[in-house]
């Protein structure tokens, strides 16, 4: 999977919308719209911690709970 879908599909998981995800993990706004843009790449050990950390603070936001 490409950078650019991961980091959306990521930060999708988590409910938050662009600005809360660059708050909650400190990383710059201009850096995450540069990846979701596909203008730059995250290096994939970036991409994989990410991911490590959303699953195991269980920040995936449930899909039945965006409904009510």
């Amino acid at each position: 999977m490409d950078c650019k879908t991961k980091i959306k599909e990521l930060r999708e998981m988590t409910g938050m919308n662009r600005t809360e995800f660059c708050d909650y993990f400190q990383i710059p706004y201009g850096t995450v719209t540069d990846w979701e843009r596909d203008y730059r790449h995250a290096p994939e050990y970036v991409l994989r911690l990410l991911e490590y950390y959303i699953r195991m603070e269980n920040l995936i936001k449930d899909k039945k709970d965006e409904t009510k």
